[in-house]
């Protein structure tokens, strides 16, 4: 067997492990600052179904699909669903407080300005990416690109009737 497929073959699981070491399936406990400048960490979601939304003011199909994510918001809430929209470190902050004022947003809206929380949540780097997260903290699907919002409320309504462990 000629060296260079022998070395693919034994680095083949490395490269694989690789690829999906930022993958986290539990929710990681890490700092963010919301646009009003308060202080939380993401375990303060631990026991809520959230849904996790990374976008930018530069991405179109983010501010286009930002209406759906506030009535996904506004039709659950009153059961308890969670919802945090985190711009991109790239966003210029100024754009985000523009965007979020004028559209009222009624969630929490955080910049993750040094890129951990995309990171963490499997190095997230195309916009818009949802997550929903069950209340055990684990991540129990991911939209890259819109969300089939039916599909979506589906599945919210179903975790949302679930009770607490």
């Amino acid at each position: 067997m000629p060296m260079s497929r022998r070395l693919l073959i034994l680095g083949l699981p490395v490269l694989l492990s690789a690829c999906f070491s930022g993958t986290r399936s539990d929710l990681p406990d890490l700092p963010f600052t919301q646009l009003d400048g308060s202080q939380h960490r993401t375990s303060v979601f631990k026991g809520k179904v959230t849904v996790l939304n990374f976008w930018a003011t530069s991405c179109t199909t983010c501010v286009k699909e930002m209406p759906q994510i506030v009535a996904t918001h506004q039709r659950f809430q009153s059961q308890g669903l969670e919802t945090l929209a985190v711009a991109m470190s790239y966003d210029p902050p100024a754009y985000v407080m523009q965007f979020a004022q004028t559209r009222q947003l009624p969630f929490r809206v955080a910049i993750d300005h040094d890129g951990s929380l995309a990171k963490a949540f499997g190095d997230v780097q195309l916009t818009p990416t949802t997550l929903v997260i069950n209340r055990e903290g684990k991540v129990v699907k991911r939209y890259v690109g819109e969300p089939d919002f039916d599909a979506m409320h589906k599945l919210l309504g179903q975790l949302l009737s679930q009770s607490a462990s």
